[in-house]
């Protein structure tokens, strides 16, 4: 069974080489922002970067308006606006520190969000030690923290980004036709891309369809949400667990069909997704997703013609 812990002063064992003190809050940390747990061998820790607000239909903006009320309610959630996890995982296996995403960076107009170089530090997690980067895919949510003022000279200059080519592709000209985003999100999430793609291409590891990024840590190309859109595995002993970035939401598992309003690719998300969930529920490996509330880890399960959440117990 995997082993879960609270991120206490118990977590000063943990062995995140190149992680002074993972445990120490932080001197403005109010909440928990971070958990840790192991896969087999591989030291995981799942960290907040803070919350969007966005508006409740880009849940699912092809639903009946009243269905989609019914869900929100049932689920004891405000019916017009709702606080949108961000989520990032810290993976140490074989000698590496690996951050999958990013996160949001700095918006003034989006101040619970983009914690991240603050919740690294915190953490005890210096940016120096970074030797991999893996993108879920190239959304502003999942690259924005890359871009924040000085972060790119606290790098390693030898950091590998890995990330899929379709993705790379994707934004050199992307297409938001299908896409119900809130005003102004296109122009800023094209504007993210580009200057990501100026200034660390020639970091760029790009894969086809699936790279290991160190032993047990794989990033497979999933399409959907994005074309290049990926998740990353991570298989140590009998455990395994999949932060599957945007290809889940907590809306999903009930409505699965259901399109969320930053996929590019609606009908192709779908698919992916009830296969994805599909495959969790069969293996039981452990699920980590960016936008399900923190700490967003837990199992699925079946339930008739769709699906079920079970969060993990937080083990103390």
């Amino acid at each position: 069974m995997n082993q879960m812990i609270l991120n206490t002063q118990q977590e000063t064992d943990m062995s995140l080489e190149n992680t002074s003190h993972p445990a120490r809050p932080g001197r403005d940390e109010l909440v928990p922002s971070r958990y840790a747990l192991k896969v087999g061998e591989i030291d995981v820790l799942v960290i907040s970067d803070g919350i969007l607000s966005l508006p409740t239909k880009m849940l699912a903006h092809d639903a009946d308006p009243a269905v989609r009320a019914a869900w929100l309610k049932d689920m004891f959630l405000p019916p017009e606006m709702i606080d949108w996890a961000l989520n990032v995982v810290v993976v140490r296996r074989g000698g590496r520190t690996i951050l999958v995403d990013a996160g949001w960076g700095t918006d003034p107009n989006l101040p619970r969000a983009g914690r991240l170089a603050q919740r690294l530090e915190a953490a005890g997690i210096d940016l120096g030690s970074v030797t991999d980067v893996v993108l879920t895919h190239m959304h502003m949510d999942h690259i924005g923290g890359l871009l924040v003022d000085g972060i790119k000279d606290r790098l390693r200059p030898d950091l590998r980004i890995h990330v899929a080519a379709a993705e790379v592709e994707f934004w050199a000209s992307p297409d938001f036709s299908r896409t119900s985003m809130p005003p102004g999100f296109p122009d800023a999430l094209r504007s993210a891309a580009k200057r990501f793609l100026n200034e660390y291409r020639s970091q760029l590891r790009l894969f086809d369809e699936k790279q290991e990024v160190a032993p047990g840590v794989v990033v497979t190309r999933t399409g959907g949400h994005t074309p290049g859109h990926s998740v990353v595995r991570l298989a140590s002993g009998g455990d395994r667990l999949m932060f599957a970035g945007d290809a889940v939401f907590t809306v999903g598992f009930e409505h699965p069909d259901w399109h969320n309003g930053f996929e590019h690719f609606p009908e192709e998300s779908a698919r992916v997704r009830v296969r994805l969930l599909r495959e969790l529920a069969e293996t039981g490996e452990l699920l980590v997703a960016t936008h399900m509330p923190f700490p967003s880890v837990g199992h699925v399960a079946v339930a008739g013609d769709v699906f079920r959440w079970v969060p993990a117990v937080w083990d103390y």
